[in-house]
Protein backbone atom coordinates (compact mmCIF):
# COMPACT_ATOMS: atom_id res chain seq x y z
CA UNK A 1 0.00 0.00 0.00
CA UNK A 2 1.74 3.04 -1.07
CA UNK A 3 1.17 6.61 0.94
CA UNK A 4 1.57 10.61 -0.32
CA UNK A 5 5.01 10.96 2.25
CA UNK A 6 6.18 14.42 0.80
CA UNK A 7 3.37 15.97 2.91
CA UNK A 8 5.19 14.97 5.94
CA UNK A 9 7.56 17.83 5.13
CA UNK A 10 5.68 20.71 4.09
CA UNK A 11 7.62 22.90 1.68
CA UNK A 12 10.88 20.97 2.04
CA UNK A 13 10.27 18.29 -0.12
CA UNK A 14 10.17 19.52 -3.58
CA UNK A 15 9.10 15.81 -5.56
CA UNK A 16 5.64 13.92 -4.95
CA UNK A 17 5.37 10.47 -4.98
CA UNK A 18 3.70 7.47 -3.71
CA UNK A 19 6.29 4.91 -1.03
CA UNK A 20 5.03 1.90 0.15
CA UNK A 21 6.77 -0.04 3.07
CA UNK A 22 10.02 1.03 2.42
CA UNK A 23 9.30 3.78 4.29
CA UNK A 24 9.14 3.85 8.09
CA UNK A 25 6.97 7.24 7.35
CA UNK A 26 5.30 5.38 4.89
CA UNK A 27 4.26 3.11 7.33
CA UNK A 28 3.33 6.10 9.76
CA UNK A 29 1.50 8.33 7.92
CA UNK A 30 -0.97 5.55 7.09
CA UNK A 31 -2.03 4.41 10.33
CA UNK A 32 -1.73 8.62 11.26
CA UNK A 33 -2.49 11.07 8.11
CA UNK A 34 -0.49 13.82 8.01
CA UNK A 35 -3.77 16.19 7.92
CA UNK A 36 -4.94 14.38 11.54
CA UNK A 37 -1.49 15.08 12.71
CA UNK A 38 -1.84 19.06 11.39
CA UNK A 39 -4.68 18.86 13.72
CA UNK A 40 -3.78 17.83 17.15
CA UNK A 41 -0.64 19.92 16.17
CA UNK A 42 -2.91 22.80 15.64
CA UNK A 43 -5.47 21.95 18.49
CA UNK A 44 -2.15 22.34 21.02
CA UNK A 45 -0.96 25.46 19.65
CA UNK A 46 2.26 24.10 18.44
CA UNK A 47 2.01 24.94 14.89
CA UNK A 48 5.12 27.24 13.18
CA UNK A 49 4.82 30.15 12.06
CA UNK A 50 7.75 30.02 9.93
CA UNK A 51 9.39 27.49 8.13
CA UNK A 52 11.59 24.62 9.89
CA UNK A 53 13.97 21.47 9.48
CA UNK A 54 12.55 20.17 12.06
CA UNK A 55 8.09 20.79 11.80
CA UNK A 56 6.44 19.93 14.41
CA UNK A 57 4.37 17.26 12.12
CA UNK A 58 7.67 15.60 11.37
CA UNK A 59 8.01 15.57 15.31
CA UNK A 60 4.72 13.75 16.01
CA UNK A 61 6.14 11.35 13.49
CA UNK A 62 9.75 11.14 14.99
CA UNK A 63 8.25 10.59 18.58
CA UNK A 64 5.66 8.03 17.77
CA UNK A 65 9.27 6.16 16.05
CA UNK A 66 10.79 6.84 19.23
CA UNK A 67 8.44 4.42 21.06
CA UNK A 68 8.38 1.86 18.03
CA UNK A 69 11.52 1.65 17.95
CA UNK A 70 12.75 1.87 21.14
CA UNK A 71 15.65 1.82 23.03
CA UNK A 72 17.22 3.21 19.46
CA UNK A 73 19.38 6.22 19.66
CA UNK A 74 17.55 9.19 18.40
CA UNK A 75 19.60 9.18 15.10
CA UNK A 76 19.13 6.03 14.40
CA UNK A 77 15.15 6.68 14.65
CA UNK A 78 15.34 9.72 12.38
CA UNK A 79 17.89 7.82 9.95
CA UNK A 80 15.33 4.96 9.99
CA UNK A 81 11.90 6.94 9.20
CA UNK A 82 13.39 8.62 6.07
CA UNK A 83 15.82 6.12 4.83
CA UNK A 84 13.04 4.89 2.59
CA UNK A 85 12.17 8.51 1.13
CA UNK A 86 15.86 9.23 0.56
CA UNK A 87 16.13 5.75 -1.17
CA UNK A 88 14.14 7.36 -3.88
CA UNK A 89 15.42 10.38 -3.95
CA UNK A 90 12.12 12.27 -2.06
CA UNK A 91 14.34 14.20 0.37
CA UNK A 92 15.55 16.79 -1.73
CA UNK A 93 18.20 19.27 0.50
CA UNK A 94 16.80 18.03 3.39
CA UNK A 95 19.06 16.42 5.58
CA UNK A 96 19.01 14.83 9.46
CA UNK A 97 19.94 17.12 11.74
CA UNK A 98 22.05 16.90 15.20
CA UNK A 99 21.16 15.04 18.25
CA UNK A 100 20.60 18.55 19.77
CA UNK A 101 18.19 19.83 17.52
CA UNK A 102 16.10 17.02 17.75
CA UNK A 103 16.21 17.28 21.45
CA UNK A 104 15.13 21.34 21.24
CA UNK A 105 12.39 19.82 18.77
CA UNK A 106 10.82 17.68 21.05
CA UNK A 107 10.95 19.91 24.14
CA UNK A 108 9.01 22.55 21.44
CA UNK A 109 6.52 19.59 20.59
CA UNK A 110 5.98 18.70 24.41
CA UNK A 111 3.43 15.97 25.02
CA UNK A 112 -0.16 17.83 24.51
CA UNK A 113 -0.07 16.77 20.45
CA UNK A 114 0.46 13.44 21.00
CA UNK A 115 -2.06 13.37 23.78
CA UNK A 116 -4.66 14.78 21.15
CA UNK A 117 -3.42 11.89 18.40
CA UNK A 118 -4.20 9.10 20.89
CA UNK A 119 -7.46 10.42 22.14
CA UNK A 120 -7.95 10.79 18.66
CA UNK A 121 -7.49 7.71 17.42
CA UNK A 122 -7.90 5.22 20.23
CA UNK A 123 -10.73 2.91 19.14
CA UNK A 124 -11.59 -0.47 18.90
CA UNK A 125 -10.45 -2.56 16.02
CA UNK A 126 -11.50 -6.01 16.39
CA UNK A 127 -14.42 -7.88 14.64
CA UNK A 128 -17.17 -10.94 15.17
CA UNK A 129 -14.26 -12.71 13.41
CA UNK A 130 -10.93 -11.27 15.41
CA UNK A 131 -10.00 -14.09 17.58
CA UNK A 132 -10.62 -13.63 21.36
CA UNK A 133 -12.24 -10.04 20.43
CA UNK A 134 -15.80 -10.97 21.47
CA UNK A 135 -17.67 -13.24 23.69
CA UNK A 136 -21.44 -13.83 22.97
CA UNK A 137 -21.66 -10.55 21.14
CA UNK A 138 -19.77 -8.73 24.04
CA UNK A 139 -16.44 -7.19 23.17
CA UNK A 140 -13.89 -8.12 25.18
CA UNK A 141 -11.69 -5.42 27.13
CA UNK A 142 -9.30 -5.59 30.11
CA UNK A 143 -7.90 -3.58 32.41
CA UNK A 144 -4.44 -3.89 33.94
CA UNK A 145 -1.40 -2.22 35.34
CA UNK A 146 2.62 -2.10 34.55
CA UNK A 147 6.07 0.19 35.24
CA UNK A 148 8.77 0.92 33.33
CA UNK A 149 12.59 2.85 34.57
CA UNK A 150 12.50 6.10 32.54
CA UNK A 151 16.07 7.63 32.28
CA UNK A 152 17.95 8.62 35.79
CA UNK A 153 17.43 12.46 35.92
CA UNK A 154 16.50 15.06 38.35
CA UNK A 155 13.53 15.76 36.53
CA UNK A 156 12.03 12.06 36.01
CA UNK A 157 12.75 11.48 39.76
CA UNK A 158 10.88 14.54 40.58
CA UNK A 159 7.93 13.79 38.26
CA UNK A 160 7.67 9.94 39.22
CA UNK A 161 9.58 9.38 42.30
CA UNK A 162 12.06 5.92 42.93
CA UNK A 163 10.49 2.79 44.33
CA UNK A 164 12.14 1.11 47.25
CA UNK A 165 14.71 -1.68 46.70
CA UNK A 166 13.87 -5.00 47.82
CA UNK A 167 17.46 -5.64 49.12
CA UNK A 168 17.52 -3.47 51.43
CA UNK A 169 16.19 0.73 52.53
CA UNK A 170 17.71 2.48 49.79
CA UNK A 171 15.36 3.23 46.71
CA UNK A 172 15.71 1.56 43.21
CA UNK A 173 18.28 3.33 40.54
CA UNK A 174 15.87 4.45 38.34
CA UNK A 175 12.66 6.65 38.55
CA UNK A 176 9.73 4.59 37.43
CA UNK A 177 6.41 5.15 35.50
CA UNK A 178 3.13 3.41 36.93
CA UNK A 179 0.69 3.11 33.86
CA UNK A 180 -2.86 1.83 33.97
CA UNK A 181 -4.71 0.90 30.31
CA UNK A 182 -7.91 -0.48 28.84
CA UNK A 183 -6.71 -2.68 26.10
CA UNK A 184 -8.90 -4.56 23.34
CA UNK A 185 -8.35 -7.83 24.17
CA UNK A 186 -8.38 -9.68 20.77
CA UNK A 187 -5.89 -7.00 18.86
CA UNK A 188 -4.01 -5.86 21.99
CA UNK A 189 -5.10 -2.46 21.31
CA UNK A 190 -4.47 0.33 23.91
CA UNK A 191 -7.67 2.04 24.16
CA UNK A 192 -7.05 4.63 26.96
CA UNK A 193 -4.59 4.99 29.48
CA UNK A 194 -3.59 6.75 32.70
CA UNK A 195 0.09 7.46 33.81
CA UNK A 196 1.72 8.68 36.67
CA UNK A 197 4.74 8.36 39.53
CA UNK A 198 5.29 4.79 40.51
CA UNK A 199 3.68 5.59 44.51
CA UNK A 200 0.41 6.16 43.05
CA UNK A 201 -1.35 2.76 43.26
CA UNK A 202 -2.85 1.06 40.10
CA UNK A 203 -6.15 0.80 41.45
CA UNK A 204 -5.97 4.71 41.81
CA UNK A 205 -5.58 5.01 37.72
CA UNK A 206 -7.91 2.54 36.96
CA UNK A 207 -10.38 4.01 38.37
CA UNK A 208 -10.10 6.83 35.73
CA UNK A 209 -10.71 4.42 32.67
CA UNK A 210 -14.20 4.26 33.07
CA UNK A 211 -14.77 7.21 31.08
CA UNK A 212 -14.22 4.97 27.88
CA UNK A 213 -16.40 1.64 29.00
CA UNK A 214 -19.93 1.80 27.32
CA UNK A 215 -22.78 -1.08 26.78
CA UNK A 216 -21.85 -4.32 24.77
CA UNK A 217 -18.61 -4.57 26.65
CA UNK A 218 -17.07 -7.31 28.58
CA UNK A 219 -14.50 -6.05 31.05
CA UNK A 220 -11.74 -8.46 32.54
CA UNK A 221 -9.66 -7.64 35.50
CA UNK A 222 -7.34 -9.04 37.56
CA UNK A 223 -8.31 -10.16 41.43
CA UNK A 224 -6.41 -6.95 42.74
CA UNK A 225 -8.84 -4.42 41.44
CA UNK A 226 -12.24 -6.24 42.67
CA UNK A 227 -13.99 -3.61 45.34
CA UNK A 228 -17.05 -1.94 45.37
CA UNK A 229 -16.20 1.66 44.26
CA UNK A 230 -14.14 0.59 40.90
CA UNK A 231 -17.29 -2.42 40.18
CA UNK A 232 -19.69 0.05 41.03
CA UNK A 233 -18.14 3.08 38.16
CA UNK A 234 -17.87 0.66 35.81
CA UNK A 235 -20.80 -0.96 35.73
CA UNK A 236 -22.51 2.59 36.12
CA UNK A 237 -21.12 2.74 32.44
CA UNK A 238 -23.53 0.08 31.38
CA UNK A 239 -20.49 -2.60 30.83
CA UNK A 240 -20.35 -6.41 32.10
CA UNK A 241 -17.52 -7.14 34.53
CA UNK A 242 -15.55 -10.24 34.89
CA UNK A 243 -12.97 -9.75 37.89
CA UNK A 244 -11.33 -12.48 39.54
CA UNK A 245 -11.44 -12.49 43.42
CA UNK A 246 -8.87 -13.11 45.79
CA UNK A 247 -8.28 -16.77 47.19
CA UNK A 248 -8.82 -15.50 50.41
CA UNK A 249 -12.10 -13.65 49.95
CA UNK A 250 -15.01 -15.29 51.42
CA UNK A 251 -18.07 -14.47 48.93
CA UNK A 252 -21.75 -15.30 50.85
CA UNK A 253 -23.82 -17.87 48.75
CA UNK A 254 -27.38 -15.76 48.34
CA UNK A 255 -28.98 -17.63 45.39
CA UNK A 256 -27.52 -20.58 43.79
CA UNK A 257 -28.30 -20.57 40.06
CA UNK A 258 -28.75 -23.21 37.64
CA UNK A 259 -25.68 -23.22 36.04
CA UNK A 260 -23.95 -23.64 39.56
CA UNK A 261 -22.79 -20.07 39.95
CA UNK A 262 -24.37 -18.47 42.48
CA UNK A 263 -25.22 -14.48 43.53
CA UNK A 264 -23.24 -12.58 46.12
CA UNK A 265 -22.45 -9.45 47.30
CA UNK A 266 -19.88 -7.44 48.50
CA UNK A 267 -19.69 -4.54 50.53
CA UNK A 268 -17.24 -1.42 50.89
CA UNK A 269 -14.58 -0.70 53.25
CA UNK A 270 -16.55 2.56 54.16
CA UNK A 271 -19.97 0.70 54.76
CA UNK A 272 -18.96 -1.49 57.61
CA UNK A 273 -22.35 -1.94 59.12
CA UNK A 274 -22.72 -4.05 55.69
CA UNK A 275 -25.82 -1.91 55.27
CA UNK A 276 -25.02 -1.00 51.41
CA UNK A 277 -24.62 -4.48 49.93
CA UNK A 278 -23.50 -4.42 45.74
CA UNK A 279 -24.75 -8.28 44.02
CA UNK A 280 -22.41 -10.15 41.81
CA UNK A 281 -22.59 -13.25 40.42
CA UNK A 282 -19.08 -14.65 40.44
CA UNK A 283 -18.51 -17.74 37.86
CA UNK A 284 -18.11 -21.24 38.71
CA UNK A 285 -17.81 -24.70 36.14
CA UNK A 286 -17.69 -24.35 32.84
CA UNK A 287 -20.13 -21.69 32.06
CA UNK A 288 -19.14 -18.16 33.28
CA UNK A 289 -22.08 -15.91 34.14
CA UNK A 290 -21.39 -12.40 33.19
CA UNK A 291 -21.64 -10.21 36.56
CA UNK A 292 -22.93 -6.74 35.76
CA UNK A 293 -25.13 -4.03 37.02
CA UNK A 294 -26.93 -6.39 39.31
Amino acid sequence: MGVRCCAVFPGVVRVSADVGELSGLGLLTWVYPSGLVDRAVAACGRAEQRRRLLPARLMVYFVLGLALFSPAPYLDVMRHLVEGLRGQGLLGDWHVPAKSSLFRARQRLGPEPLRVLFTTTAQPMGSESTPGACWRGLRLLAVDGTCWDVADSPANEAAFGRPGNSRGHDKSSLPQVRMACLIEVGTHLVLDAELAGCRTGEVTLVGRLPRSCGPGQLVLADREFLGVPLWRAFTATGADLLWRVPANRVLPVDRILRDGSWLSRIHAHTDPAHTDPFVLAPFFGRRPRVGGSG
